[in-house]
């Protein structure tokens, strides 16, 4: 009797922790949803900017924001920003963006 009480407070519990974590994990989508917006967002402004503009701006950014950005951009817009970015912030995000592409699963 004592036994079988435990048990249901036991699975009682167990359901209880599993109703959280599939709560946290849509929570966790949610932001992750959000700032995925929040950096395309970015990326669409720093695409409209003049090369040199951008490039001004991209210089002086974090270097983790600079790799988020830098690698949504396309090609044919990244190319001439990088190419007016100062030539060792250049190197320096191509390195980290050569990097992280390799790390990644995709």
């Amino acid at each position: 009797m004592l036994i079988q009480a435990s048990e249901q407070r036991v699975t009682a519990r167990l359901e209880e922790m599993r109703a959280l974590q599939t709560r946290l994990e849509g929570e966790l989508r949610a932001r992750d949803e959000r700032e995925e917006a929040g950096i395309r967002q970015l990326v669409r402004v720093y695409e409209s900017m003049r090369p040199r503009d951008a490039a001004t701006i991209l210089d002086d950014l974090e270097m983790p924001v600079l790799l988020q950005v830098i690698d949504r951009m396309r090609e044919a817009k990244a190319a001439p920003v990088l190419a007016a970015m100062r030539p060792d912030r250049a190197r320096a995000v191509t390195t980290e963006l050569s990097r992280l592409r390799s790390r990644s699963p995709d």
